[in-house]
């Protein structure tokens, strides 16, 4: 097979600004391991969307697997990676052409702020301690209460600098001073709490699912952004989004309008028929058939939601990282989203 030549011109992006992006989101990739031997296919009419396989992805396993790409015309490949941060930096080297929901909103950023105009934003998916997807577990005989009988014990969380950076919040507005965390891929956490290599753990659904149904970790708190880092349990933490590379909009308009449209027709699919769409979370992530009716489903908002209140929340996530000084600059989450 030859060599692929991504549609994407070339990016204005020397070695040291991508090497500084690859520092600052903790990854020790060369330029040719961003993606897994084999993710491309030597046909310029694909478009691939990287996805983490969490649950927040489900609108492109749903798009997928109900033929909704098919249906508009579409040949659309969803490429699985271990980070938020190899899909942004999928992205910035112009390999893939967007990414699915899931994908951390703060990776989003730093990419944005490492290649400004990099991509837009088509939809999100907000949660909270109702529509839950971020928690906090630990093993199954722990005799912790709350996460602040944590302090002293061993705590890990997801991969990748949003995640760290939620973690070592929860843990100080719960009376930690100083805290660190451990960084583990997302499929070793009930794991790891069972063989009592971690006393605690921040993840994202399916991993609380997993553990309890299989016995191998209890649930301790649900929502933990909103309460912890937004400061207020009912508001929607857009934590994870779905965007497509500008430079795709902008050189193929009406595929990427034919895309966004497929995808929505999948939100949409998913709110209607909740228990239906929960079928394609098999196969896409560590969740097993006979435990996906267990899940929980965060919410997935399009692009034209993202206002208002909902734009407000984004917002002060954002400025979460900034006072953090994660991002070197403010970043206005409304000349991210896509404006159609």
């Amino acid at each position: 097979m030859k060599d692929l030549k991504p549609e994407n011109p070339p990016l204005k992006l020397d070695r040291r600004q991508l090497m500084k992006w690859l520092a600052v989101a903790g990854s020790a990739l060369t330029l040719g391991s961003l993606l897994p031997a084999g993710a491309f296919a030597a046909d310029d009419e694909e478009i691939r969307i990287g996805y983490w396989p969490i649950v927040g992805g489900l609108p492109l396993y749903v798009a997928l697997e109900r033929g909704f790409f098919r249906e508009a015309g579409l040949n659309v490949k969803g490429v699985k990676f271990s980070s938020p941060q190899q899909i942004v930096e999928g992205m910035i080297t112009g390999r893939i052409h967007g990414c699915a929901n899931g994908t951390a909103t703060g990776a989003l950023g730093l990419g944005a702020i490492t290649m400004p105009g990099l991509f837009k934003i088509i939809c999100s998916n907000p949660s909270n301690h109702r529509l839950v997807l971020d928690e906090f577990l630990v093993p199954l005989d722990s005799t912790a209460q709350s996460i602040g009988d944590l302090q002293g014990k061993r705590i890990a969380c997801g991969p990748g600098i949003q995640n760290v950076t939620m973690a070592k919040i929860i843990l100080e507005k719960n009376g930690f001073s100083d805290p660190s965390v451990i960084e583990l891929p997302v499929g070793q956490h009930a794991p790891a709490l069972a063989a009592g290599q971690i006393d605690g753990v921040y993840t994202l659904e399916p991993t609380g699912t997993v553990g309890r149904m299989k016995k191998l970790s209890r649930t301790l708190e649900t929502g933990v952004i909103s309460r912890y880092v937004l400061g207020n349990a009912d508001a929607p933490w857009f934590g994870g989004a779905a965007a497509l590379n500008s430079s795709f909009i902008e050189r193929k308009p009406e595929q990427a309008k034919a895309f966004i449209a497929a995808y929505q027709k999948a939100v949409e699919f998913i709110a209607a028929q909740p228990q239906q769409a929960r079928e394609n979370i098999v196969g896409y992530t560590s969740i097993e058939a006979d435990l996906v009716n267990e899940v929980p489903l965060p919410g997935f908002v399009m692009y034209s939601e993202l206002q208002g209140d909902n734009l407000q929340w984004f917002q002060t996530f954002y400025d979460v990282f900034t006072e953090r000084k994660i991002f070197s600059k403010p970043i206005d989450v409304a000349a991210l989203i896509y404006q159609g």
